[in-house]
């Protein structure tokens, strides 16, 4: 990396590894890159793997520009475009929630970004708003490719279920044991408009049966297909779902926050059913 690269610092720091802010020697450009720790963690290994490979296959203006990849010292670096700031920085700066209009902006990239994943079998399965970069200009990047994976849209294959950060998980991810498909990046969608909207996490759960619970407060009560599987699902032995008579609603939450055409297309993001 100090051939090629000066260090700015550090911009970023996950489970697997730290993002610095670079600048090419040569050319004088900025750039991010991201070192996986060292390690022999199989799940490490195979998350780093499966980003590189998608990295190398995802092209698309609201994709994150991946530019380059090495190893040094048994350490994996990847290289991408710099971008500034992400979603959630942009949140903390108006902790109140955005304008309609610049949440509009954001969600139609965002809508963009995981249509093109979607029509190349890939589901990203950790949409939050870390994980989406924004530009002075505005412009969104979808990054970080760590869970995301290739599937078969008309596969039943089962796929793990421990994905998506807790608050942007849909009700098929927490509880149908890894059966589930391309819907739960809208769901996350979804999420993200309601946190635009007015600062706040939608579904802000302390734990899955309170995820579930947090849901069912605002949409209503489950599905009987999903209330079925969640008494058969061992992890929620012993735990009950709320029985919800007057739910709070998305309109109710929302009005005078969103326009109606926006709070309509975020009920059609958060349907409990994924079908």
């Amino acid at each position: 990396m100090q051939n090629k690269y000066e260090v700015l610092g550090v911009v970023g720091e996950g489970a697997y590894g730290i993002v610095y802010k670079c600048r090419d020697k040569e050319t004088k450009e900025f750039v991010a890159i991201k070192k996986f720790k060292e390690t022999e963690d199989e799940i490490v290994k195979k998350t780093m793997r499966r980003e590189l490979k998608m990295l190398q296959l995802l092209k698309h203006e609201n994709v994150v520009e991946f530019k380059d990849a090495f190893k040094k010292k048994g350490n994996l670096f990847l290289v991408f475009e710099y971008v500034e700031r992400n979603l959630l920085e942009v949140l903390q700066e108006s902790p109140n929630g955005l304008e309609p209009s610049l949440i509009k902006t954001f969600i139609y990239q965002l809508c963009k970004a995981i249509k093109y994943l979607h029509d190349q079998n890939v589901i990203h399965r950790d949409i939050k708003p870390e994980n989406l970069l924004i530009t002075n200009n505005h412009k969104l990047k979808l990054c970080d490719f760590g869970f995301a994976r290739k599937i078969s849209m008309t596969s039943t294959e089962t796929l793990t279920d421990y994905v998506a950060t807790r608050w942007y998980r849909s009700p098929e991810l927490l509880i149908t044991n890894g059966y589930y498909g391309p819907e739960v990046d809208y769901w996350a969608i979804g999420c993200i408009m309601g946190e635009l909207a007015d600062g706040e996490p939608l579904f802000p759960g302390e734990n899955e049966t309170d995820q579930l619970h947090c849901i069912q407060k605002i949409l209503g009560n489950l599905p009987q297909d999903q209330v079925d599987m969640f008494y058969k699902n061992p992890l929620y032995n012993g735990k009950t779902l709320l029985d919800i008579d007057r739910p709070e609603t998305l309109e109710r939450r929302y009005m005078g926050k969103l326009p109606k055409i926006a709070i309509s297309f975020m009920k059609g993001l958060l349907e409990l059913d994924p079908k």
